[in-house]
Parts: structure tokens; C-alpha cells; sequence
């Protein structure tokens, strides 16, 4: 199985993962539901006014975990990635979902913004070790 086969089968589709950011120069780790996309980017929702906001937009670099919370044994993943804050109304509408209704009622809810998570590594790790996968960069478009 490839790398990525094996890592979107711990962080595809919803997860609670542990989400660390910077304050004042030191990690701050949280949990947040956050949903897994084919191109590795994960998605999930918070408030304006909280803290991980205003650190984010501080300091985009992050890092998260997900463990597929199986057996002891089961793989996870350490993730380092760049976070953006995002509460335009398209993007708000795109990922919202029912799930969100007892948190935030409508995605019209000032309060309600999208956190995306584009990942630069991902270190997968299972019974027989680790394996890194990295975002390649991107190919500049001859004009």
C-alpha cells in the first residue's frame, strides 16, 4: 500500500486530532474535529474570538496528531503544516455541515470561521516504523 493510502486511512474523514500552536513562544495543544481530504489538507471549524485564532494568525505553523484510536498498536500520524483562518462566506458555506448546528447554528454566524490545515510533512507511523511524506512544492506555470 502507498504512503498516502496508508496515511488518509488514519486522518481521512472526521477525527479528533491534537492541534498545537505557538503562545508567546511556547506550544499551546488543544483537540478539535477536524475532517481529512484526499489532498492531505485537513479542515475544521472554531470560533473567531478563540485563542488558536488569534495564535494562528500570529504564527501559522502548526502541528497535529491523530491516532486512529483502535488498538494501542493502531498507526498514527504527526503532522506539521500551515494553518489559515478563513470566514469568507463561500469557504463558510462549502464546509459546513448539520454537525455544526449545536455550536455555531447557521454558517451566517459571525463567530463560526474555517480553519484549514495544509500539511509540509507527515510522519506516519505503525508496527514497522515510520515513514515521512512531504508536500512537494509546487511547479511554477510557463506564460
Amino acid at each position: 500500500m502507498k504512503l498516502e493510502e496508508k496515511i488518509l486511512q488514519v486522518m481521512g474523514g472526521v477525527h479528533v486530532a491534537a492541534v498545537a500552536t505557538v503562545d508567546e513562544g511556547m506550544p499551546a495543544v488543544r483537540f478539535m474535529s477536524l475532517e481529512g481530504y484526499d489532498d492531505m489538507r485537513l479542515v475544521g471549524a472554531t470560533m473567531k474570538s478563540s485563542r488558536k485564532v488569534g495564535q494562528i494568525r500570529e504564527n501559522p505553523n502548526v502541528a497535529l496528531s491523530i491516532w486512529s484510536c483502535g488498538e494501542y498498536t493502531d498507526p498514527y500520524v504527526v503532522i506539521r503544516a500551515t494553518a489559515a483562518v478563513q470566514d469568507d462566506p463561500a469557504t463558510k458555506k462549502k464546509y459546513w455541515n448539520p454537525m455544526k448546528e449545536a455550536y455555531f447554528q447557521t454558517p451566517d454566524n459571525p463567530e463560526y470561521v474555517v480553519v484549514t490545515f495544509t500539511p509540509k510533512t507527515i510522519e506516519y507511523t505503525d508496527m514497522n516504523g515510520m515513514e515521512v511524506w512531504e508536500r512537494k512544492p509546487a511547479i511554477p506555470v510557463a506564460r
